[in-house]
């Protein structure tokens, strides 16, 4: 069996700035003045945080509550979801899958919604998986502080208020572009990924629409999207294939080069905070060593040294 070679993902890590806390996790149950239960501080996300102090009362089995100065900000870092990261990287779309139904598929499908974020389409389960892998924004200061809040009027106990808040930040994250996802679009039931049903003789039409969508990306490239009746994914003992659209390397190149340019103007305003994305660090891996950019850096190839792997064959 011939060995796929190539670049078969693009990783890359990345550096963001910011002030203060953009992705509330929302209110959680505390332990307050006097030892009474609360619930009215609001904490950030913060990775591995629990509400809990690990004691137990025996005659109960009521598990005790920290109090709200009781956090570590090294131990249980600020983040910022890898959803809340995507929902603002394709904020522009970020609605569009409501309106998308058999009769309009080929217009998501050709757009950074139906080849870089990826969709599903509960009515018809056409769907398309995201060749983008993104890991949550961990901040690395822990500049984290508590911050009582008063509400003007009646002073009672239910207007005082507490939030978990944040000065500085700075984020590490890494992400990866799977080259097999990118690269092959199914147009069959056959797995269970079918992108959208298509006519008979409308595939050919599909190809172009998501060729021409591809070329305004990049004017400087020669993309291709070629449609067949039957790709085969390299290795199989059965050649099963599936009807499909497979990408060309300048096709994969200028996704890649618009999805990174994408993350690296990446910046997010939530009220009185704020991130952006201050450096992006990538690798064409043409390696089997997944994420090789977390553990050594100069193994890493910051331009493309050869060509993205094919993962598909037409027979």
């Amino acid at each position: 069996m011939k060995k796929i070679e190539g670049i078969k993902s693009v990783d890359f890590k990345i550096k963001a700035l910011g002030h203060g806390v953009v992705n509330w996790n929302g209110p959680t149950t505390l332990t307050g003045d006097g030892g009474k239960t609360v619930d009215n501080h609001t904490l950030p996300k913060l990775r591995g945080y629990t509400n809990l102090t690990g004691k137990v009362k025996e005659e109960t089995g009521y598990k005790y509550k920290k109090e709200a100065t009781d956090i570590d900000f090294k131990a249980t870092p600020l983040y910022i979801s890898q959803n809340c990261i995507r929902h603002h990287l394709f904020r522009s779309q970020a609605f569009d899958i409501h309106y998308a139904k058999k009769s309009n598929l080929q217009n998501v499908l050709a757009s950074i919604t139906g080849l870089i974020r990826g969709y599903v389409v509960p009515a018809s389960q056409n769907k398309r998986t995201s060749p983008l892998l993104l890991e949550d924004f961990v901040d690395q200061l822990g500049n984290g502080n508590f911050e009582q809040f008063g509400q003007a009027g009646e002073r009672d106990s239910s207007s005082f208020f507490s939030k978990t808040t944040f000065g500085d930040t700075e984020y590490i994250s890494y992400g990866s572009i799977s080259i097999e996802q990118l690269q092959f679009i199914s147009l069959d039931k056959k797995f269970d990924r079918e992108a959208m049903e298509i006519k008979e003789g409308q595939g050919e039409e599909v190809a172009q629409i998501v060729q021409d969508f591809i070329q305004s990306l990049s004017a400087d490239l020669n993309p291709v999207a070629t449609f067949h009746e039957n790709y085969v994914r390299s290795g199989t003992i059965f050649e099963e294939g599936e009807t499909g659209i497979l990408l060309n390397n300048d096709a994969i190149q200028a996704l890649i080069e618009y999805t990174l340019e994408l993350i690296s103007e990446l910046s997010i305003r939530q009220a009185k905070s704020y991130v952006y994305v201050d450096e992006i660090t990538v690798d064409y891996n043409d390696s089997n060593k997944m994420m090789r950019i977390k553990r050594d850096g100069s193994d890493i190839s910051e331009s493309p040294e050869s060509e993205y792997a094919t993962y598909f064959y037409a027979k």
